[in-house]
């Protein structure tokens, strides 16, 4: 099935496997990509630790997109919460999860819901183990 506007979202402080297998999954499912990338300050009010700012964490992250994905239609806004004004209100048909944060689809759809938007679809990607057998994670990778 192929989307016109699908979502995701995340901090990438360090881009690993991880992001790029949900960039990737959303490329491959979706004419454009919007991916919400957190502010410093909502980061901060959830207690987590980063080594980038916001200003770098957007340039790795446009860079990286640029390089993998030369052909990739997409958008990166600025969240200051857990889903930006394009997912809860806007033209978005799909959400891009890992199975981390697959919760985070029903808590849109039911934001959805009570504005009487139809639902979006929720794509889970598996989590990328790391040698462990731990999912990797820009936290495991700075520690």
């Amino acid at each position: 099935m192929m989307f016109t506007l699908t979502a995701l979202g995340g901090t990438f402080d360090i881009i690993h496997v991880g992001h790029v297998r949900l960039i990737e999954k959303a490329v491959s499912v979706s004419q454009k990509i919007i991916i919400g990338l957190t502010s410093d300050s909502f980061i901060s009010k959830n207690g987590k630790m980063i080594n980038n700012n916001f200003k770098q964490r957007f340039e790795n992250l446009e860079k990286m997109i640029h390089n993998r994905f030369p052909n990739c239609s997409f958008e990166i806004a600025k969240l200051d919460d857990d889903f930006g004004p394009a997912v809860i209100e806007g033209d978005v048909d799909a959400l891009v999860v890992s199975e981390e944060t697959c919760k985070k689809g029903d808590i849109l759809n039911n934001l959805r819901k009570d504005r009487n938007l139809t639902p979006v679809e929720i794509i889970t990607v598996p989590m990328h183990l790391a040698s462990d057998g731990k999912p990797i994670s820009s936290t495991r990778i700075r520690n």
